[in-house]
């Protein structure tokens, strides 16, 4: 492998391609679900409400109206989504001649971009295997719930900033991990999670490592949930209840109360079972192949890469509603660079990325008609 590989020069070369593949994957599922509505003009009103809605479906909405508005004028739903992605966009369109939604969609996608340039520098850093980052990052690009990356989400931009806590933590760039960490915490509650595999890299050298090192390794530490402490604490002021996003995220048509993962799973496999569940037990799966990736990533990859995977996938797993879990998953990048080691042979690595992202079409259009939720 040469230096220019391991420093992971030549990431754009081998990123574009597939982000801009699964934009126009993305795009035209969008178009398809349009056609079907305009030519099939379906009972139900929401499927043309959804597919009017294109890229801004379900939570993108949510953020727009964040961006445009702020949280006051709003139902009290919207404090479920944290403030970073919606900031961002405002600030676009600030000074930009977009308005906030596009401004949304443009910071999505250029955060996708930036995640996928990203992750390709770290695996080269890691493995020197140029390789391995290419198609990693076509995984990523191609994977069934991606589509969330091309829409105004908060997907992207969380697991940039995931992948930069990563990339200070093996580093030992402490205070590049403390940016990227508090960020995290900012955009998703999920970026909290990053504390589990900063626990692992802040203690590995700790006996060695001078007081002022040990300290910017605190700083890192308790850097993901200060970001979202920060935002918490505004919660608190302004209603009194600090931990309002999390109950209002309890509520029956969101994700529900927190639930034994195994009791969910069990649940959830008898309704697929019995067909009578068949949305909820669709997941059975998913869960099953990601928990076999959370083995491999404890087994091919340093420690904090699994605990990472793991807490993400246990957290997707604690509620009554599984209906997100791909995309939780999609959170925790480890996944991606896991499968990716698998398709070591080309003829292999073309055929899943065919059927993934064709699995990523029809996923998104669904999303599109309202017949799935992300």
């Amino acid at each position: 492998m040469s230096l220019a590989g391991r420093r992971g020069d030549g990431a754009l070369t081998a990123v574009l391609p597939g982000w801009v593949a699964a934009r126009v994957l993305v795009v035209g599922a969008l178009a398809l679900s349009r056609s079907l509505v305009d030519k099939l003009h379906p009972g139900v009103a929401t499927a043309a409400a959804r597919a009017h809605e294109g890229l801004l479906a379900f939570d993108g909405s949510w953020y727009a109206r964040i961006a445009q508005h702020g949280y006051a004028p709003l139902p009290d739903e919207s404090i479920r989504f944290f403030p970073l992605v919606p900031l961002l966009s405002r600030g676009l369109a600030e000074i930009t001649p977009f308005d906030e939604r596009a401004s949304l969609v443009i910071v999505a996608n250029a955060s996708a971009l930036a995640l996928g340039l990203l992750l390709y520098r770290l695996i080269c850093v890691e493995t020197g295997d140029a390789t391995l980052a290419r198609r990693s990052v076509w995984v990523l690009a191609l994977a069934p719930p991606a589509y969330v990356y091309v829409m105004g989400y908060s997907e992207a931009t969380a697991s940039a900033l995931a992948v930069v806590t990563f990339v200070g933590l093996r580093s030992r760039r402490w205070g590049l991990a403390a940016v990227g960490g508090a960020l995290a915490g900012l955009a998703r509650p999920l970026g909290v999670l990053l504390v589990v595999p900063a626990a692992i890299e802040v203690a590995r050298g700790w006996g060695t490592a001078q007081p002022r090192e040990r300290w910017r390794r605190v700083v890192a530490l308790v850097a993901p949930v200060a970001g979202a402490g920060a935002y918490l604490a505004w919660v608190q002021v302004r209603f009194g209840d600090w931990l309002l996003p999390f109950r209002i995220q309890e509520r029956a048509n969101l994700r529900g109360q927190f639930a034994n993962p195994f009791v969910t799973l069990e649940r959830a496999a008898r309704g697929l079972l019995h067909g009578h569940a068949v949305g909820t037990g669709s997941h059975v799966p998913w869960a099953i192949l990601l928990a076999v990736g959370v083995v491999l990533a404890f087994r091919r990859w340093p420690p904090a890469y699994g605990a990472f995977a793991a807490a993400v996938l246990a957290t997707g797993l604690s509620s009554r509603n599984l209906d997100s879990l791909e995309r939780y998953a999609l959170s925790a990048f480890p996944f991606v660079i896991v499968a990716a080691g698998l398709l070591s042979r080309e003829w292999l690595e073309r055929l899943v990325l065919v059927l993934s992202g064709s699995a990523m079409v029809g996923y998104a259009v669904l999303v599109f008609l309202g017949a799935a939720v992300p």
